[in-house]
Parts: C-alpha cells; structure tokens; sequence
C-alpha cells in the first residue's frame, strides 16, 4: 500500500485536464481525490488552522482511503520556532479532528536555519506528538545533511519517537540551469539545494520529489525509487509521493507517469482518468 499525490487540490492550470473545463471550485477536492489519495496540503502552513466548516467541508468530500498530509503553521514553525507553542498544536490537531483517521502524517517544515541547537525545541514538541496522530519533519540547514554527528543525532531523535523523516528529491530540479527560463529559476529560487538522503525513521516513508519540465530527466531520478518504495512496502511500511513541476501546472501528468511506473513494477491498481481528459474526449 502506498499514497500518491500532489501539493495542493485547487489549482486552476488544471481545468481541462484534472478537472473538468467548467467544473466548480467546490467540488475540486472530491474530483481530486477520485484519482490520487493523498495531498501535502500546504494550506495549512500558509493560512493555518481551517475553519470548522472547511474542515467539514473536506470530511464530506474525501473517501476513506484518501490521506491529508498537512504542514504545521508556518507561524509556529518559522516566526515562533516551536517556542512554547504546545496550545496552538493542540489547537491545531482538534481542529482537523473531525478527519479521523483520513490524516496521514502531518508535516513539521522547519526553516532552512533550524540548526542542532534548537533541537530540544522539536524534542519537546515530538515528545508530546499523539500517538493516534503520524507526524514527519523536513529539515533544510546543511548540517543534517553531512552524515556525521548531527544528522545522526537527528536521525536518533526521529527514530525514538517514530516519527519520519521527509525525503526532499531537487536533484531533477536543479540538473541544468535555468537557461532563462524564469519558470525554473524561480523554483530553483524557492528550493532548497540539498544532498538527497534516503532513510526510513518510522512507518511513513515520505518522498518530496521537485520534477523538471524534460521528462526524460526526471525518469533519470525517479527510476531508483521505484526499487526503494518496493522494499519499504515489502516491510510493511506504507509511503507517501508528492509529485511537484516546476510551476506545478504539470504535476497530474508527472504523477500519473510515475504511478504508471510504479503499478508495473509494485502492482499497484490503476488511477482513475483525469475528469477533464475524459469529457473532452466527449467532443
């Protein structure tokens, strides 16, 4: 069993394709969610906690199998620094409550200059994570990426408390310069250029892969991922994809690729037909 999705449901770029040309932005989700089964959910890291109607909302639209992998707020993550933020978290997992076990691990992004030192912070936090409640970190500063003493302290911390690790792949991304095309140089802008490493602290894999527009390039480093998610399934660990373009007006079609990969090699079912895809062939 795995999970397959992208970073968000509401995009427009995919009217026509995804989605149907004219169909509502209510029902967004619900067409979203009849082809992938997870999302990364990035709302929640910019605007916070939903409200209880919007969570609602999403509670009606998602099928049981379907997994909302939220991010903290960037406000307690970024501005506060996990400093004494343990109501807004408690706070924050009431909220989504009424989602149940549609959650998937919920995302700690930490900024690119959260070094050793405020680990204590996020070992505090982690030690009162709930157990009904998956949770996973990305962290950006170089020194956890050095295999040495502070990865390895980091990696420790993940495993006591089994929480995952999130896998950030830029290697497609960041293959060629941006030749001008301002498309690219403002995702290699916003992320991070970090050496990839592959590791399972818990029982939710999660693989963040920023994909290119040549689709060639990004087969060149999605292919070894298929062998790894085949291992972390055959353990009995269930892992997450979010598949990311540059400008992610692409991203169903590099998702569908990637999960055409996968169901050869792991067996997974077939997804669903894009809605937009389907009805134009109507006409």
């Amino acid at each position: 069993m795995m999970h397959i999705g992208m970073a968000m449901w509401a995009n427009n770029d995919w009217r026509g394709r995804l989605y149907p040309p004219h169909g509502r932005q209510e029902s967004r989700l619900a067409d979203y969610a009849r082809v992938f089964n997870a999302v990364e959910g990035n709302t929640t890291f910019y605007s916070g906690a939903p409200s209880e109607a919007t969570v609602a909302s999403w509670a009606s639209q998602a099928p049981s199998d379907f997994r909302f992998c939220f991010k903290l707020p960037a406000e307690l993550t970024h501005q506060r620094r996990l400093h004494h933020v343990d109501a807004d978290v408690d706070g924050f997992f009431e909220r989504l409550a009424p989602l149940h076990d549609r959650l998937g691990p919920i995302m700690i992004q930490l900024p690119r200059d959260f070094d050793e030192a405020e680990l204590p912070k996020l070992d505090t936090l982690l030690s009162r994570w709930p157990e009904h409640i998956r949770g996973a970190v990305e962290v950006r500063h170089e020194h956890f990426f050095h295999k040495g003493r502070v990865e390895r302290h980091f990696n420790r911390l993940l495993i006591s408390h089994g929480i995952d690790r999130v896998m950030l792949d830029v290697r497609s991304l960041f293959s060629e310069p941006t030749d001008n095309d301002p498309r690219l140089f403002q995702a290699q802008s916003e992320k991070p250029k970090l050496p990839l490493h592959v590791i399972s602290t818990a029982n939710n894999p999660i693989v963040r892969f920023i994909g290119h527009f040549d689709r060639v390039r990004n087969d060149r480093y999605f292919l070894p991922w298929i062998e790894r998610l085949r291992l972390w399934i055959n353990q009995g660990k269930t892992p997450f994809l979010f598949v990311h373009t540059p400008d992610n007006r692409h991203a169903p079609e590099l998702a569908r690729h990637f999960h055409r990969q996968l169901a050869t090699s792991i067996g997974l079912p077939d997804l669903a037909d894009f809605a937009g895809e389907r009805q134009n062939l109507l006409f």
